[in-house]
């Protein structure tokens, strides 16, 4: 029974340990830098963007590659998109020309109102340091909240107004995985001309 024992134990010790390697490779969240838009400008009647979108759109490509902010240098390795749907494909839209500047594909594995699954997918299987995330202004509070934040602070109010296109969060997170709160920001982009002014709806 020793030996038996034994050779179970040579045999199961090594699938384990092979098993456990993949999680070791995987960053998660740990010393990630995780970054969020609202998609563009919106076309109306449409899916896609407007005239002013597709130029923030084209601006982008240039703001994020690389991000600076305050003296730190910030690539993103990743692009994530909300899925397509027939009502938008605006996240998508919106990271299309920064994805062919970067060379990056979007990824687009999660609908909107599927945040929980985006921050559980990023916290197992992520491996790039810095992550970039278009999505849709109604849930981005809840995403906020998915990765350990407080949407209400970071956003002053509950959720993404409904006339703000020109903002990016910034969240941080320690050696842990863990959401730095207190360096974690929202940023004024002042790409186009009336930014700032909360009120570039279309």
């Amino acid at each position: 029974m020793k030996w038996r024992k034994l050779l179970w134990g040579l045999l199961v010790l090594p699938a384990l340990a092979s098993a456990h390697h993949g999680d070791k490779d995987a960053q998660g969240l740990r010393n990630v830098t995780v970054l969020i838009v609202r998609h563009a400008e919106k076309a109306d009647p449409g899916n896609g963007l407007s005239a002013r979108g597709e130029q923030r759109a084209a601006a982008y490509a240039s703001y994020f590659d690389p991000l600076r902010l305050d003296g730190e240098t910030l690539q993103p390795q990743r692009l994530i998109a909300t899925s397509d749907s027939k009502a938008s494909e605006r996240p998508r839209l919106t990271l299309t020309p920064l994805s062919s500047r970067l060379s990056l594909p979007i990824e687009q594995p999660f609908a909107d109102d599927q945040v929980d699954q985006l921050v559980k997918s990023l916290r197992k299987q992520n491996q790039a340091p810095v992550v970039l995330i278009a999505w849709h202004h109604g849930h981005i509070g809840k995403l906020i909240d998915a990765f350990g934040g407080n949407a209400t602070d970071l956003l002053g109010s509950k959720s993404w107004p409904e006339n703000v296109y020109d903002w990016l969060l910034v969240l941080r997170f320690d050696d842990r995985g863990q959401l730095i709160e207190s360096r974690s920001e929202r940023v004024q982009e002042h790409l186009l001309p009336g930014d700032g002014s909360n009120a570039s709806g279309g």
